[in-house]
């Protein structure tokens, strides 16, 4: 390749310690190939995994407890969420000055 259209300086040489994704591993610290963070990435993946079901489980199992309830305790639910959700939405109008 010509020297006019070298990207790096022409004293620069590639090292013979190349890292397989175009990066010197002394000049370029943070380049990692992607089998490195795999451990971390499916850590994480699982995790959330595990909180998705364990969610899901706990909404299930509230559903199936609020569907036994006789008729006046659900009423009395219906009636506490919607004075909640009132007040929530007063607050933030308030915050936001609407």
């Amino acid at each position: 390749m010509s020297d006019s259209f070298r990207s790096t300086p022409s004293d620069q040489q590639w090292s013979g310690a190349n890292t397989g994704n175009g990066y010197n591993g002394a000049s370029a610290p943070n380049a990692s190939s992607s089998h490195e963070n795999d451990g971390h990435e499916s850590g994480e993946l699982g995790k959330a995994l595990l909180v998705g079901v364990l969610g899901g489980l706990v909404s299930a199992a509230g559903y199936f407890v609020y569907r036994r309830l006789p008729d006046e305790q659900k009423e009395r639910i219906h009636s506490q969420v919607k004075t909640l959700v009132a007040q929530r939405i007063t607050e933030i109008r308030q915050n936001f000055n609407i």
